[in-house]
Order: C-alpha cells, then sequence, then structure tokens
C-alpha cells in the first residue's frame, strides 16, 4: 500500500527476524521491485536494536507503522511525539473465540479443527490467533473431547525434511520458551489444567527453541495468562458460558481487542455475538485470521492492541497526503466580495451577512424570503 500511494518504505526488523530479513525477505523484495521496474532502493531494510529504531522514529519519516508489544509501541509513540510523526500501532492481542451451545456434533468436528489451526499453526505466533476460548456449557465436555485426542498426537520438531511435523520451533529462544512456561506454571497453581501437552520434542531438541503444544482448562480469569498475550502454542479454554450474554461479557474483559470470532449453528446469532466483541475484527462461523487474508479490509484494533488501521481503503489513505482543495466548477466564474461586505465598512455588512445566513440556512419558505429582504435592504 505504500509504494502504490508513492511513498519509499525503511522496514526496521526485529534484531531476532534479522537473517530471514536480509536473506529470503531482502531478496524477495528486489526481485519483485526489478519486476515491475521500480528503483530496487525504493524499500531499504534496516537491522539493529532499540536505538536503531529510535532514530528511525526521530529521524524525519513522514509516517511509522509499528507492529509489536504494547510496551515498544508506547515508547514508539512517546518518541514519534516529539516530532509530531503520525504512528499507526498494531500490538497484538488475545482475540476470543467463542462457540455457541447450538453447535451439533458435525458442528463440533468442523470447529476443533479450526480451533486447532488457529492457535498451533506458526506456533500459535500470530498477531490474529485465537487465545481465548468460551465455550457453551451444553457443548463443552464434547468440544474437549474432540481437542485432546488431536492435540496429543501433534509431533513438535525441525521440520526441515519431515512433512509430519505439526510444531516447529518458538521465535526467540529461551526467551520466549521461559516466559510459556511461566505462563502455564502461573495458571496451573491458580487452578486451570493442562488436559494435553502433545508429544515432548526429541532430546536432542530439549532446552532449545521448542515448546510443547499445550491445552488449558478451567483457567481462571486470575491467571496471567488470561490477559497477558501467549504468542505460542497455548491453547486456553475457559469455564463453560451459560449463555451468550455471559461469552461476550467474559470475552470482552480483557484490555486487548484486535480480532475475534463466534461459532454457531445458527448463523444469525454466530453473527449476533460477533457483533458485540470488543475488536477491530470479527469473523463469523470461521477463524478471524480470515480478515486478514481479504486485504480490501483494513486490518488493527482497538485498546491495547493499538489502534488506527492498515490495509483496505483506509489504510491505503493514510499513506496519502490527505487534502482538501476548492475550485469554481464553472471555470469562467470569479469569486468577488458583495459591496456590503467591502472594507472600510459601510455599516451595512452585518445585515447582508445576517440575511445571508437566513437564505441558505431559514426554516421553510418565510425564514428564505425573510433573509432576501435582509439581502435587498442591506444591498
Amino acid at each position: 500500500a505504500a509504494l502504490m500511494a508513492g511513498n519509499g518504505i525503511v522496514v526496521k526488523v526485529s534484531p531476532y527476524a534479522s537473517w530471514s530479513a536480509a536473506g529470503y525477505f531482502g531478496a524477495a523484495l528486489r526481485e519483485c521491485l526489478k519486476a515491475v521496474g521500480a528503483p530496487e532502493d525504493l524499500v531499504q531494510i534496516v537491522h539493529g536494536y532499540g536505538a536503531a529504531g529510535a532514530a528511525l522514529v526521530s529521524g524525519g519519516i513522514d509516517k511509522c507503522i509499528f507492529v509489536g508489544s504494547p510496551e515498544v509501541g508506547k515508547i514508539v509513540m512517546e518518541t514519534a511525539s516529539k516530532t509530531l510523526t503520525p504512528v499507526v500501532l498494531e500490538l497484538g492481542g488475545k482475540d476470543p473465540f467463542v462457540v455457541c451451545d447450538d453447535c451439533s456434533a458435525s458442528d463440533l468436528d468442523r470447529i476443533s479443527q479450526i480451533a486447532l489451526r488457529g492457535v498451533f499453526q506458526s506456533m500459535g505466533q500470530n498477531c490474529a490467533g485465537p487465545e481465548r476460548f468460551f465455550v457453551g456449557s451444553t457443548v463443552y465436555e464434547g468440544f474437549l473431547s474432540r481437542i485432546k485426542p488431536l492435540a496429543d498426537q501433534l509431533v513438535v520438531g525441525a521440520s526441515n525434511e519431515d512433512v509430519k511435523v505439526d510444531c516447529g520451533a518458538v521465535t526467540m529462544g529461551s526467551l520466549s520458551r521461559d516466559r510459556l512456561q511461566g505462563l502455564v506454571d502461573d495458571a496451573v497453581s491458580k487452578g486451570a489444567r493442562i488436559l494435553s501437552q502433545g508429544k515432548i520434542p526429541p532430546q536432542e531438541l530439549v532446552g532449545t527453541s521448542f515448546f510443547p503444544p499445550t491445552v488449558l482448562v478451567d483457567v481462571p480469569t486470575t491467571a496471567r495468562i488470561a490477559q497477558e498475550e501467549i504468542f505460542g502454542p497455548i491453547m486456553c479454554v475457559f469455564a463453560p458460558t451459560s449463555s451468550d450474554e455471559d461469552a461476550i461479557a467474559k470475552a470482552n474483559a480483557c484490555s486487548f481487542g484486535l480480532s475475534s470470532c463466534a461459532f454457531a449453528a445458527s448463523t444469525a446469532r454466530a453473527k449476533a455475538v460477533a457483533s458485540r466483541l470488543k475488536a477491530g475484527m470479527s469473523s463469523v462461523n470461521d477463524l478471524e485470521g480470515t480478515t486478514y487474508l481479504s486485504q480490501s479490509l483494513p486490518f488493527g484494533g482497538v485498546g491495547e492492541s493499538g489502534f488506527d488501521k492498515f490495509a483496505g481503503p483506509e489504510g491505503l489513505r493514510g499513506l496519502c497526503l490527505a487534502r482538501s482543495c476548492c475550485e469554481d466548477k464553472l471555470g469562467f466564474a470569479r469569486t468577488s466580495i458583495p459591496p456590503p461586505l467591502h472594507y472600510p465598512s459601510k455599516g451595512k455588512g452585518q445585515d447582508f451577512a445576517m440575511g445571508l445566513v437566513e437564505l441558505f440556512y431559514g426554516d421553510g419558505v418565510a425564514g428564505k424570503v425573510r433573509g432576501i429582504v435582509k439581502l435587498i435592504k442591506a444591498g
């Protein structure tokens, strides 16, 4: 969108993504620019830590789009405020996944696979991905009975040459692995149960960047994992919901609000629930990530998930310098000031102005007639 709007781009990548950005991502960008005859240096990739990002934000750019954590997003916003640089913040989320109690057995078969795909694809490292599951009481056990045997079979490992591997590594190595384990330990200490923890990685991978896919059930709202973004392969199923109202209230009791989804046998019911979820995006009877697949839709959230949009008409317009411009529709027309309003004042300007106001905005015909009379007298 930035290129289509006539901009050059500088991409500051995470230091954990420097290798892939310089190689795969950078090479792909250069080939794309070359294919359309654009200058290959129109997109620049910058590597470094926080100081490099701060220099970029404060260095005279026209706009900053930041994707990351709320903590760093606030720092970016503070830095940008010193030069009044506009920012778009996409700060992750804790998307709710609501399952209504009218779902049939076949519905649950389908929904369970969608749920697993949403949580464990890319090891849960998606900004728009389901992290909080709210399931109706009458279908709660049926949902869990489908999730557990599937999650138990998930294989963790390096997928370079093994097409049967389900889950690969997490980013940021031990930093992520230890943080995820801390969230699980805290939840269990407060009453959550581990329903499944997949297959332990091969011995040679223990202690590296691999974390077993985990399903937690009966997660209490007091647990850290109920409010902190997971960004990892952990499914959190909360206590059964008693009604749609209960599910909506619990889903909205969170500071994040990026995306969401709702499932029901009745499309109207799913739509009614989805429309009341506090989020910038929502999907009805589908995974919330589908909103990202359609680049004609704006992408962005509310609350701790940030503000403003990218993609869609809103995102494209946001990367332009929007200007208002007026000109006479008739090219030969020329604006002139009516004599009663000429400087120096002749004492009739106020009456003339009041006549104009009543002519254009007076109530009914009588009000407009009064305006015309005032204009004639003032003229």
